[in-house]
């Protein structure tokens, strides 16, 4: 959810979830974890995130927030500040037992556990307690994982959220690749590799959307050898420079973002995704029918070519590679 702190809206906004087989171990965790933010943030605000007691989700983790701000040291004082919250992000998620920092942007927060996703939104209020501009929900069944609060969806990092439809087979080679660049998958489903691959691309490396859609879902060679000279050479260049983080498998993506959501599919649309406008509102969504259970009057509805991102931006829309 987008625009939900609007009082803390410069401070980047920790969610943390604190688990283990008892409250103990949730309580150790805690206080490890705010050992470690005492050294390297400056924290203006903390508090349980709110939730309903009396909820039906099981075995719920501790879930607490943090706004705060670097507070940087020596050698990390060359670092920028986004840079320097990811690898903070990192360590948490690595070296402090039964922590794990999913959502760590500026005015958003991602809100995730086990259980269908109405159970979930009544259970942190997200209807009485948030406003937002930009709404991204997911419901899901693991296939190839056991379901657990860390491996629900959203996945996030910094104002970068991913939802996810679909199966990553090359998670693998993606994972080793983005390893190299300092980030470690720890929460167990292949739609974290997503999450880190967009922060690579989009903001480390600040490719435009038509770039990373070409790196992630890119052509058949077959393909690309009936194209121009100039585009056959740029994507042989995209494969041969990026070709680890081709994401192999059906997948459809939607990528929120600080002003702007995205919608992506693999190259032969193996997995389904609907667009749609009405008046100023943008929808993404697996099926038109659940678009129209929010919007029954539509504008617009139409299907992303495979393969090809559409974008949807505040105040503005367009949509890309047509």
């Amino acid at each position: 959810a987008y625009g939900i702190y609007p009082e803390y809206k410069d401070y980047y906004a920790f969610h943390l979830m604190f688990t283990g087989k008892s409250r103990q171990d949730k309580l150790s965790a805690k206080a490890e974890l705010e050992d470690f933010l005492a050294r390297k943030f400056d924290v203006v605000y903390e508090e349980e995130i709110p939730h309903r007691d009396e909820s039906t989700v099981s075995d719920p983790p501790l879930v607490w927030r943090y706004f705060l701000l670097p507070h940087k040291h020596g050698e990390e004082e060359a670092l920028s500040d986004e840079d320097y919250i990811v690898s903070k992000v990192m360590w948490v998620n690595t070296k402090i037992e039964n922590a794990y920092v999913f959502s760590s942007g500026k005015n958003m927060g991602c809100f995730k556990g086990v259980g269908y996703p109405e159970e979930i939104g009544e259970y942190f209020m997200l209807d009485r307690l948030y406003k937002a501009y930009t709404w991204t929900v997911h419901g899901r069944f693991p296939t190839n994982t056991q379901a657990w609060w860390g491996g629900a969806h959203p996945f996030s990092l910094l104002d970068t959220s991913i939802v996810h439809n679909g199966e990553i087979s090359s998670y693998g080679t993606n994972r080793w690749y983005l390893e190299m660049y300092g980030y470690a998958c720890t929460l167990q489903t292949d739609t974290e590799v997503i999450a880190y691959a967009a922060d690579l691309l989009m903001r480390r490396q600040r490719l435009p959307i038509e770039i990373v859609a070409r790196v992630l879902a890119p052509p058949i060679w077959n393909a690309i050898d009936r194209m121009n000279d100039s585009e056959k050479k740029l994507l042989t260049t995209l494969r041969m420079v990026y070709g680890p983080l081709l994401m192999n498998g059906p997948f459809a993506i939607i990528i929120g973002q600080t002003g702007r959501m995205i919608g992506l599919t693999d190259r032969i649309r193996l997995r389904p995704l609907t667009a749609a406008r009405r008046g100023d509102m943008f929808y993404l969504s697996s099926e038109e029918a659940s678009i129209r259970l929010i919007s029954p009057e539509l504008d617009r509805v139409w299907t992303p070519n495979g393969g090809e991102p559409v974008v949807g931006e505040l105040n503005n829309m367009r949509t890309v590679l047509q």
